[in-house]
C-alpha cells in the first residue's frame, strides 16, 4: 500500500498510535490519500473490542456530516445545470418554506437559522421523517440574523436534501448513488451501514476505561445532514475528486465551493467555511473537507487541493481527539516530506504576434508588473519576490486587442491595448488603471 519513504510511513504510524493513545479510540483508522488511493493506511485498535483486528480501509464507519458535502456537490450540479442559483430562496423550490433563508446561505451556514429540528432528538435519539421536517420547518427559530455569525445547523441541511429531491424527482439517494457514488465507483459508501464490514461504535468514559456501545441512530428525514457511512478507501476516491473534480463538476465550481463565505474562527483566521467545505489553514496550505460525528463515530477528511493531498482519520469513539486536525496532521506531514514531484517545465511552441508587443515589464501605481508568454497564453503578476508564489493573471481574448483576466490578481477585469498607428503599444489599461513602459505619478500623462 505504502509508496512513501519510510521515514514519513514511521512518521505517520507515531501520529496514529498517539492519536489512538491521547483518544482512547478503541479502534481507528488513520489514511493518507493521492489520486484516489490510499498512500498510505493503517489501523490501530480493534474494529470491535474483543478478538477482532484492528479496523482496515474497506470497514465502514459512521462519517455523519461529512454527508453534507455530498449534498452540497449535488446542490451546486444542479445549479450548474441551471435548475436553480444560489441567491433563490429555499421556498421557491421546496415549498413548505417561508423562512427567507437563500441557498447559498443554507450551503455555508450563515441563515442564522437554529441547529437542530423540533424536538430535543439528541435525547430522544428520535428524528422526524422527512415529511414531518418539511410540514415543521417553519416552526424552526431563526436564532440570528442572516451573515452576522457561522452558526451551524443540521435542519437546514437536511432541507437541502429535500431540495435536491425536489429538483429531481427522486430520492436524495438516488441522485447521490446517480449522480456521484456510480461514477466515482465508490461502491462502500451507503445511506447507514451496508451489509459489508463495519465497525462498533462506542463511548469511552472520562473516569474508567470501559467501552460502552453507542446505538446506531435511524436519521430519517435528517439523513442528508449526516446518515452516510463509509470507508477509507472510499473516501480517498473522495478526496481525489475534491482536488480534481473532473467531468463530475466544473473545476471552477469546485473552486467557488472553496472560497470563504464566513469566518469559522474570527479569534485567529485560520479556519472559514466554503460552500458546503470548511476550509482550514496549517502553515501555508490551505485544507479543504468536513467532520463528522455520530453516537461512536467521530471522523475527519481534508484535502490539499493543490498537491492532491489527503488525510483521513476515522474513529470509533465519541470523544476521540478532535478529527480535523488528525486528517490535516497526517496529511501535512507527507505534504512536506514526501511532497509531488513537480512536471518537467515544457517549451512552448510559438509566441502570438498580438503579444509581442505587450511581453515585459510594466508599471501602474508605481509598482512593476511583468507580462510574459507561456503555453502561448498571456501571463501577468507584479513584479516582486513575494508575489512569485501568487498564481498569476491569465488573459482570455474577447477581441481585437481586448482581453478578460479569468485567475489570479484581477479576475473578471478587462486588459485593454492601446496601439500606436505602427503597431506598438504605448499603454494598457488593466481593470481601468493605466499602465506604462515607465514609472509615472498618478496623473503625470495629463501634464
Amino acid at each position: 500500500m505504502t509508496t512513501l519513504l519510510e521515514s514519513t510511513s514511521r512518521s505517520l504510524h507515531h501520529i496514529a498510535l498517539d492519536k489512538q493513545r491521547e483518544g482512547r479510540v478503541p479502534g481507528l483508522f488513520a489514511g493518507v490519500a493521492r489520486g484516489g488511493s490510499l498512500v498510505w493506511g493503517e489501523g490501530v485498535g480493534q474494529a470491535r473490542v474483543g478478538a477482532e483486528p484492528a479496523p482496515g480501509p474497506d470497514d465502514q464507519f459512521l462519517i455523519a456530516s461529512n454527508t453534507k458535502t455530498f449534498v452540497a456537490v449535488m446542490v451546486m450540479q444542479l445549479r450548474d445545470e441551471g435548475r436553480l442559483s444560489l441567491d433563490d430562496l429555499l421556498g421557491d423550490h421546496v415549498p413548505e418554506v417561508s423562512h427567507p433563508l437563500t441557498v447559498r446561505q443554507c450551503l455555508s451556514h450563515v441563515s442564522g437559522m437554529a441547529r437542530e429540528p423540533l424536538g430535543d432528538v439528541w435525547e430522544t435519539l428520535e428524528n422526524p421523517t422527512a415529511k414531518e421536517l418539511r410540514r415543521d420547518f417553519d416552526d424552526v427559530e431563526r436564532v440570528l440574523k442572516p451573515h452576522h455569525h457561522w452558526h451551524y445547523s443540521n435542519v437546514v441541511y437536511a432541507m437541502l436534501g429535500q431540495l435536491v429531491e425536489v429538483l429531481d424527482q427522486r430520492p436524495w439517494t438516488e441522485s447521490l448513488a446517480t449522480r456521484l457514488l456510480t461514477p466515482l465507483g465508490m461502491t462502500r459508501t451507503s445511506n447507514g451501514f451496508d451489509s459489508g464490514p463495519h465497525v462498533q461504535g462506542y463511548y469511552v468514559p472520562a473516569y474508567d476505561d470501559v467501552p460502552r456501545e453507542e446505538p446506531v441512530m435511524d436519521l430519517r428525514g435528517l439523513a442528508p445532514c449526516g446518515g452516510l457511512a463509509s470507508t477509507a478507501n472510499d473516501l480517498a476516491t473522495w478526496s481525489a475528486f475534491v482536488a480534481d473534480p473532473g467531468d463530475l463538476l466544473s473545476a471552477d465550481t469546485l473552486e467557488e465551493m472553496c472560497q470563504p463565505q464566513i469566518l469559522l474562527t474570527p479569534e485567529s483566521w485560520n479556519a472559514a467555511m466554503g460552500l458546503g467545505f470548511f476550509l482550514v489553514r496549517k502553515g501555508d496550505r490551505t485544507y479543504v473537507g468536513h467532520t463528522g460525528g455520530m453516537p461512536g463515530h467521530i471522523t475527519g477528511v481534508f484535502t490539499h487541493r493543490e498537491s492532491g493531498t489527503g488525510g483521513i482519520a476515522l474513529m470509533n469513539n465519541s470523544a476521540p481527539v478532535p478529527p480535523d486536525v488528525f486528517a490535516i496532521e497526517l496529511a501535512d506531514l507527507v505534504a512536506d516530506h514526501d511532497p509531488l514531484e513537480p512536471e518537467p517545465w515544457q517549451p512552448g511552441t510559438s509566441v502570438p504576434e498580438e503579444f509581442r508587443g505587450l511581453l515585459g515589464r510594466w508599471f501602474s501605481e508605481g509598482q512593476p508588473f511583468v507580462f510574459w508568454v507561456e503555453q502561448g497564453e498571456l501571463r501577468a503578476r507584479v513584479d516582486k519576490p513575494a508575489a512569485a508564489k501568487l498564481a498569476p493573471s491569465r488573459f482570455a481574448k474577447v477581441e481585437e486587442d481586448v482581453y478578460r483576466d479569468i485567475a489570479g490578481r484581477e479576475r473578471g477585469e478587462i486588459l485593454r491595448v492601446t496601439r500606436n498607428a505602427d503597431g506598438s503599444v504605448p499603454k494598457l489599461n488593466w481593470a481601468t488603471y493605466l499602465f506604462t513602459r515607465e514609472p509615472i505619478a498618478f496623473g503625470e500623462h495629463l501634464r
